[in-house]
């Protein structure tokens, strides 16, 4: 369940909650894009600088396309080219990681009182 931008998801889940990039919608459909766009990338044309470069701009544009911006997802394409993963990373730790942080956020953001998370879910 380890990949290395939900380190950044986690702060902003945490510490801004009420941001729009810390929104359920954000956090997963954010991380998901930009997975599959590193996953698509590197079947396609392999790994180089160029290719690289041109996943992670089609990932914030797709994440900007479907309003799922989430900014430490950015960073998803080059872990997933670097790393050389599989087509399961898209499920475990991608997706599956991201819901469960968005299930801890909910637990922690919501104790208290006058506290309420998400501010929105779609």
């Amino acid at each position: 369940m380890i990949l290395g931008s939900f380190g950044a998801s986690c702060l902003l889940m945490f510490a801004y909650p009420a941001s729009p990039f810390a929104q359920p919608r954000n956090v997963i459909g954010g991380h998901v894009i930009a997975t599959f766009t590193g996953l698509a990338f590197m079947a396609l044309f392999g790994i180089h600088w160029w290719s690289l470069a041109t996943a992670v701009d089609t990932a914030i544009a797709l994440m900007l396309l479907f309003r799922m911006p989430h900014p430490p997802a950015c960073s998803n394409p080059l872990i997933v080219m670097l790393g050389a993963v599989k087509w399961s990373f898209l499920i475990t730790p991608t997706l599956l990681g991201a819901i469960i942080l968005v299930i801890v956020a909910l637990i922690y953001n919501n104790v208290g009182k006058d506290r309420q998370y998400p501010t929105y879910w779609w």
